[in-house]
């Protein structure tokens, strides 16, 4: 027990570089949220619905985090800071970080599974802060949400979505960001192919090449118009 503990706050030591022992990670809302979460699922999971919702209750006094006890929860589960809603339905897979005011939500529940309502989120998956993912949709294993996205389609597995409505930028996160992402949120832009100031020199003047062949091409065009008005 007590290795499987320190295992999981070493976890969210290598994600989170804050704290300076694991007493202190003790005290994270997150933590406490989900270590009462395991409580009101194991009695949800009995029907004990109303002990359930009585923990749940406390938990979301404690810690402002609101977790249903239906939800599904895999191992070193992370929520940094707070101020997050899962719904009743959700799944959520092994090594989740999940940072503040993210909603897993749910929609109409004709859309979908019947009875899923809220979204199953793979393995290692990184949620930014602010995210919006809606509906039984899959967010695919080490897939990263940016902040403030709204996402409500499937999400492949390695893609990083951004925006609003969501949509994602194509290069495959294991090609270009193999360390953990905070925020799931990239700060250059993936969708460039090569590293900063690579090559780039070279397609600038590429382009600057083309800027020049075009001007020229104006140029003898204008010569020939007014060489033919005047010939007129």
């Amino acid at each position: 027990m007590f290795g499987g503990l320190k295992s999981y706050l070493d976890s969210i030591r290598a994600r989170d570089p804050a704290p300076r022992s694991r007493a202190e990670i003790l005290l994270y809302p997150g933590v406490l949220a989900l270590g009462l979460h395991r409580i009101a699922h194991w009695l949800y999971g009995g029907g004990l619905f109303f002990f359930a919702r009585f923990v749940n209750h406390f938990a979301r006094f404690l810690t402002s985090i609101d977790i249903h006890p239906g939800a599904k929860i895999g191992a070193r589960f992370f929520i940094d800071h707070g101020f997050t809603v899962i719904g009743e339905t959700a799944e959520i897979g092994d090594d989740v970080t999940i940072y503040q005011n993210v909603t897993l939500g749910g929609t109409n529940p004709s859309n979908g599974e019947p009875g899923k309502r809220h979204p199953t989120i793979g393995n290692g998956v990184i949620i930014g802060a602010g995210a919006q993912v809606l509906g039984p949709i899959t967010v695919g294993d080490r897939a990263r949400i940016g902040a403030n996205a709204v996402v409500t389609d499937e999400v492949p597995e390695g893609a990083t979505m951004v925006g609003l409505k969501a949509r994602s930028t194509l290069m495959p996160v294991e090609e270009w960001a193999k360390d953990f992402m905070p925020y799931g949120t990239p700060c250059r832009e993936p969708c460039e192919p090569c590293e900063p100031n690579e090559g780039h020199e070279e397609r600038l003047a590429v382009l600057e090449a083309e800027l020049a062949e075009l001007r020229a091409a104006v140029a003898a065009h204008d010569d020939t118009t007014s060489g033919a008005k005047t010939g007129g």
